[in-house]
């Protein structure tokens, strides 16, 4: 059986891998003012932050249309038998169960979705692992198998700069909003049952960030092959030197430098920081 992978733009996989894995990427959107742009086509994460910087409206997003899906499944159809289809977490958007919709409408293709739970390059983890193993033949139960499999070891904590952003995006509530700007708090977030909740409240980023490595670390020292990813919202030279450092103290993990991009940068804001690992299967 011949399977191809589909993702949605929020995993944030750099062209060049997408090439190379034959990865299919279906993009959200991100509206500013009266333009609607299409995540990792029409804008990139710079030109968003560099947009959206000192404007008092948010900017709002949207997932792809159903007809967006179809089209891209008709395609795939002529010269795949099966798809898997990996998408951000759909506690926070509908793109999952839209991928679940338009699989049903198009014929000669078994679409297997796989709701990742989460976003951004941890999402990407298991966007390649996919890709790898359709790249050797294997079939799209046993990808999703190891999908699942993966899930179980799989972390993610993010920090952000600003809280208006969650606020404004409905992710926060007004009080804790108010009360972490008050304080100069800066929450840990991570992912529960789809959706983002905080985990921890710290008082700097440079103690926010350590305590998301000492999370890391408890998981390192297991000496199991970690895959790591450093995340940035327009950071990229202080997320860069983040990722020299823990690469000296944490040899045996591969890191990769990614960012948040348009769609998840609005609900995040800029400045944030994220760091995502799972074991390497």
């Amino acid at each position: 059986m011949k399977t191809a992978i589909v993702t949605d733009s929020t995993a944030y996989l750099p062209k060049e891998l997408r090439e190379r894995l034959n990865i299919n990427m279906i993009p959200l959107s991100v509206v500013l003012g009266n333009e609607t742009y299409r995540e990792e086509i029409d804008l990139t994460a710079m030109q968003f932050f560099e947009e959206v910087r000192g404007e008092d409206a948010l900017p709002t997003t949207s997932q792809p249309p159903i007809g967006q899906f179809v089209e891209l499944y008709e395609r795939l159809a002529k010269d795949y038998d099966a798809v898997v289809g990996v998408y951000l977490s759909s506690g926070i958007s509908g793109t999952y169960q839209t991928s679940i919709a338009s699989g049903k409408m198009v014929e000669g293709l078994q679409v297997y979705s796989f709701d990742s739970e989460i976003s951004c390059y941890p999402q990407g983890f298991y966007v390649i692992k996919a890709a790898e193993m359709a790249q050797q033949g294997m079939n799209p139960e046993d990808i999703i198998a190891k999908l699942n499999e993966m899930k179980t070891s799989l972390r993610a904590y993010f920090m952000v700069d600003d809280l208006a952003h969650l606020k404004r995006g409905g992710r926060l509530n007004g009080a804790q909003a108010f009360i972490g700007s008050l304080l100069q708090v800066k929450p840990l977030l991570h992912f529960v049952d789809k959706v983002i909740v905080p985990f921890e409240k710290i008082r700097t980023q440079k103690k926010a960030l350590k305590r998301i490595v000492d999370l890391f670390e408890e998981d390192y020292k297991k000496e199991e092959p970690l895959q790591v990813a450093i995340i940035h919202a327009n950071r990229e030279q202080e997320a860069a030197q983040w990722k020299a450092e823990l690469e000296q103290q944490f040899p045996d993990a591969e890191f990769t430098l990614s960012y948040f991009g348009p769609v998840i940068g609005t609900h995040l804001g800029e400045g944030a920081y994220g760091m995502g690992w799972s074991r390497k299967l």
